[in-house]
């Protein structure tokens, strides 16, 4: 254990030393954050600075004439005639609109539209609700409705969900919220895996192609050199995990004091229903919170943090086992394909089948199943009742026993591969590795 303990030291600081290391780890969160706070600056922007645009409306039938609502940025002007050579001279109008005399109600719509510019997708669909609505209008008083009848049939429905613990207690439950927190962490493991088991792989196709891993395994055991490896490389992620989480929760508390949020505010949010002098208080804000407070978070982190490592330690070690039945990185291609499948598939699963249906019978078996369990589970955890943990710890057992089972696989592949040069390795000579005596 001495031996792949110096290892595991030598692989952790070479690589946090290293200034990419550093950069990526300091710069993400900062980049994530500008990047979503440029979003939230152009939509708001975008929203609010809103062109005008003055249209004339040249209606002979009368229909629409004082009838039209002025839109966002919108805004109609009645005239009798109005004709191109007027439209170029003015400054101040940017369109008009003909309605052909003949025209009624019962007839399609299709007013001729005259202007300096193409309207733009926005304006064309504010004009086509606009003359919508009157034509509506219209219709419904020749039969004898009125809007407000029509109006009074809509009802709004928003179902407040709650979950109830075996205790009787109960708990908010928001589907966005739970949708959105799944979904980021199984993309943190898939990402995770994928980074880091490349560069596992990257390691031991260098030293194997550079000859110093002959000099290295003359002190220690090929399987002591991997698991030296996979655990060094597992730790600076993990370094690099808590440093994102650390930052960005600074970096979330900076745009608490920007915004001037404070998380006592939660309070006056529950007195709401009975206290209505509270009206400076960003209720969407504060729901959004709340809603995220109620999720079990401690559990949620703990199950994360558990498949982050085990699901890395599943496929560290083939992608360990793969760098070393090889010579180059170009031939890799026929292993990473079937090995990776298992993962592109389950992310794709997840993010369209899952979501719609965490506790259906597909997710439930992609949970355990553990060359799927890391990312699947993580989609599921957020809807995942009290009652459903024995399926957390069953896929969590499973785990457990496939990360023994596939390190115990790639250390005979290891074993062999890393001393073998100039042969091409096939799927037949990987098995006969398998059963090579120590």
């Amino acid at each position: 254990m001495s031996k792949i303990g110096t290892i595991t030291a030598r692989e952790y600081l070479t690589r946090i030393k290293k200034k990419s290391f550093i950069l990526m780890t300091l710069l993400t969160p900062l980049l994530i954050t500008l990047f979503y706070s440029l979003i939230i600056w152009i939509s708001v922007g975008q929203s609010t600075a809103t062109e005008s645009q003055h249209i004339v409306v040249v209606d002979p039938t009368g229909i629409f004439i004082n009838n039209l609502e002025n839109q966002e940025g919108i805004y109609f002007i009645y005239k009798d005639y109005y004709t191109t050579e007027d439209l170029l001279k003015s400054d101040s109008i940017d369109g008009v609109i003909t309605i052909v005399s003949n025209y009624t109600i019962g007839q399609a719509f299709t007013p001729r539209y005259e202007s300096m510019s193409s309207l733009s997708v926005n304006n064309s669909q504010r004009l086509e609700r606009a003359f919508r609505n009157v034509l509506r209008e219209q219709k419904l008083t020749e039969l004898g409705i009125k809007q407000s009848a029509i109006d009074s049939l809509r009802s709004s429905v928003s179902i407040n969900q709650f979950t109830v613990d075996p205790d009787g207690s109960t708990k908010k439950s928001n589907m966005g919220i739970n949708t959105a927190v799944g979904m980021a962490l199984a993309f943190l493991i898939y990402f995770f895996i994928f980074l880091y088991g490349v560069q596992v792989m990257k390691g031991v196709i260098e030293e194997k192609t550079s000859r110093i891993v002959e000099l290295i395994v003359s002190t220690v055991k090929p399987f002591q050199l991997m698991m030296g490896k996979v655990l060094g490389i597992a730790l600076v992620g993990l370094s690099q995990l808590v440093m994102w989480i650390i930052l960005t929760a600074l970096l979330m508390g900076v745009i608490g004091l920007i915004v001037d949020f404070n998380i006592s505010d939660l309070h006056e949010l529950e007195q709401l229903g009975s206290n209505t002098a509270l009206t400076n208080v960003d209720l969407e804000q504060l729901q959004f919170i709340s809603d995220f407070l109620a999720l079990p978070l401690g559990k949620i982190f703990g199950v994360f943090l558990f498949f982050f490592m085990g699901g890395y330690l599943f496929y560290g070690a083939l992608f360990a086992a793969i760098g070393s039945a090889v010579d180059s990185e170009t031939d890799t291609q026929q292993f990473m394909l079937p090995m990776t499948m298992p993962l592109i598939f389950s992310i794709a699963v997840s993010f369209s089948i899952v979501v719609g249906d965490p506790n259906g019978t597909l997710a439930t078996w992609m949970s355990i199943i553990p060359f799927t369990s890391p990312v699947t589970m993580m989609v599921r955890l957020p809807f995942m009742g009290e009652e459903l943990n024995w399926q957390i710890y069953l896929s969590m057992a499973i785990m457990l026993m496939s990360i023994v089972a596939a390190i115990a696989v790639a250390g005979k592949i290891y074993r062999t591969g890393i001393l073998m040069y100039g042969k091409k390795a096939s799927y037949k000579e990987l098995a006969k590795w398998l059963f090579y005596k120590n």
